[in-house]
């Protein structure tokens, strides 16, 4: 890129790589969509290139675009967290932060991070949205989250992942299951219950592959779509479900359900913060991940 283009077109580049969309860009640049519109005009013109054209989906970058990505983005992640640090968010003053999670993360993330938001800015709201694994690297990248905390891997040069803490499974029963009585069943006890997997893109497959690969498959009764739906299940039922561990031991609380240790382990799955890449992360976006990456701190050990 020549090396005239000034430092706003740069990050007017970036940010409409990321969010696909004029009107997202304008809304994280807090400038208006015409203004977003004249600077990708310039850029086209200086490199000779559409840069983007116009799609189903929003913007789709051409190769060019591609290329120039990478080092763009680097060269100006590396500038604005340079200039970035001597900007502070005031955590006194009344904003409000948008945090997408699972069922599952709503159970063991969501009252940590909400009890940390509460002692650290008093003023601060907090929405929730559904996590969806097919929508969330675009709601990111656009600003209409500002971070995702998840199992499954957001795999997006859009994004910047902050590993969180990894999780274990156990198995459930219901509390007064008539055959299930040991705190140890065996692999022959597992073998002559009836079970209950969760299908979908919760980004925990660990339960279903040792069900297939423990001669189990034939044995899943019922298949549901979400983790919460499990302990309602359980607890009127005889069947056999696989949890997160911690997730495991909150039902236990909170239901009628009993969990057990499995005959064999299960691959832990690592639970990960996603947040957009600057420019498009500003001081606000970073305080609240190290709300976050204090809020799992406070995780209890298994």
């Amino acid at each position: 890129m020549a090396a005239e283009v000034d430092l706003n077109l740069v990050r007017t580049f970036v940010l409409l790589y990321e969010t696909r969309s004029v009107t997202a860009a304008a809304d994280l640049l807090g400038v208006t969509q015409p203004t977003v519109s004249y600077g990708l005009g310039k850029l086209r013109r200086r490199l000779n290139d559409e840069l983007f054209v116009r799609g189903s989906g929003g913007l789709i970058p051409t190769s060019e675009s591609e290329r120039l990505y990478p080092p763009l983005r680097a060269a100006l992640a590396e500038v604005t967290e340079t200039l970035g640090t001597s900007v502070e968010f005031d955590p006194s003053r009344p904003t409000r932060f948008t945090l997408g999670l699972s069922d599952l993360g709503e159970v063991t993330v969501l009252p940590l991070v909400l009890a940390e938001l509460t002692a650290r800015a008093p003023q601060a709201g907090l929405r929730v949205q559904a996590f969806d694994l097919e929508t969330a690297t675009d709601q990111l990248a656009r600003g209409e989250m500002d971070a995702v905390v998840a199992s499954p891997v957001l795999d997006s040069a859009r994004l910047r992942r902050t590993p969180l803490f990894t999780e274990g499974y156990a198995g459930m029963v219901a509390a007064d299951h008539p055959r299930l009585r040991t705190p140890d069943p065996t692999q022959a006890d597992l073998e002559r219950e009836r079970h209950v997997v969760v299908d979908g893109g919760t980004g925990h497959l660990g339960p279903r592959r040792a069900l297939l690969e423990h001669r189990l498959e034939g044995r899943i009764a019922v298949r549901v779509t979400r983790f919460a739906t499990l302990p309602y299940v359980v607890q009127d039922s005889e069947l056999v479900a696989i949890v997160p561990e911690r997730v495991a031991r909150a039902l236990a609380g909170t239901h009628s359900v009993r969990i057990f240790p499995l005959p064999w382990p299960i691959e832990p799955v690592e639970v990960a913060a996603y947040t957009r890449h600057v420019p498009g992360r500003g001081a606000p976006q970073r305080w609240f991940l190290e709300v976050i990456r204090a809020a799992m701190e406070r995780l209890p050990t298994l």
